[in-house]
């Protein structure tokens, strides 16, 4: 959502968004990456009869391990205000409401991360950013909020956890309660975005699909702070983590890609 000033706090983590004229979110169709000899276990399972692996299975993320660190713990691939984000203990957060980039971009990629969300959590990824100071109509939001809280419990369903934030709703609730690490894998290919939190594909979109900057597909408005059809925005660019907002932490850990070379 939109950016404010906030702070980090060890062991608490959320990032922020702005207030009710925020972003939004995304429902889901399909779940994010598989692991890659799926498709030859799927066969050899259906052949004895078994039945394929429901969305809540951990097939819904991939296995990790050997991915490359998306930032490194001094922040040198990164572009960061000045005393804002930092490492401790292997969490990474921010102590106000500025986010952080990458140096690099990226087109083709898959993002798995856990976070923390505090009470009234309110932050999100951010793909596919081609303007870093104007982000907001600029980029896509996957968006991560503490959906037990009052405020985004009443909120747009597209403005709580795993929405393409102002665009598409998650198909369910996935996010823990605050205090609790969470795990998001986020897969973008060319138009294409899919979403797993916690063991469940909860969101894809298809950006080519939202033509117009004012209502999506299903007929809700879009937010007026969105003003770019996402069919038009470009399917490469910057990644990036919004920081605290409205009091609220985020925190990260485990934040790892799997990507083409950048160029």
């Amino acid at each position: 959502m939109p950016r404010q000033t906030h702070s980090f706090e060890a062991n608490t983590g959320t990032a922020g968004r702005s207030e009710p004229t925020g972003r939004g979110g995304s429902r889901s169709a399909r779940g994010p990456a598989m692991v890659k000899a799926w498709p030859l276990a799927l066969g050899l399972l259906l052949a004895a009869g078994a039945t394929a692996p429901s969305a809540g299975d951990s097939s819904a993320h991939p296995d990790a391990t050997g991915w490359r660190q998306l930032f490194a713990e001094d922040l040198s691939d990164a572009v960061a205000p000045p005393g804002v984000w930092s490492w401790r203990d292997g969490v990474l957060g921010a102590t106000e409401d500025q986010s952080l980039w990458t140096r690099e971009e990226y087109s083709d990629f898959t993002v798995d991360l856990e976070f923390r969300n505090s009470d009234g959590t309110n932050s999100g990824v951010i793909v596919y950013a081609s303007d870093t100071k104007n982000w907001i109509p600029n980029s896509v939001e996957i968006q991560i909020a503490d959906d037990f809280s009052p405020k985004w419990a009443k909120s747009p369903k597209s403005w709580q956890c795993g929405a393409i934030f102002g665009h598409k709703p998650a198909a369910k609730s996935a996010v823990r309660k605050p205090g609790e690490w969470n795990r998001m894998t986020i897969t973008c290919r060319g138009p294409i975005i899919s979403v797993a939190l916690n063991g469940e594909a909860i969101n894809e979109i298809d950006l080519r699909q939202w033509t117009s900057a004012k209502n999506n597909p299903d007929g809700s408005e879009i937010p007026p702070w969105l003003s770019k059809p996402l069919a038009e925005l470009p399917t490469r660019g910057r990644i990036g983590l919004q920081g605290k907002h409205a009091g609220a932490p985020i925190e990260f850990r485990n934040i790892r890609i799997s990507a083409q070379a950048p160029r």
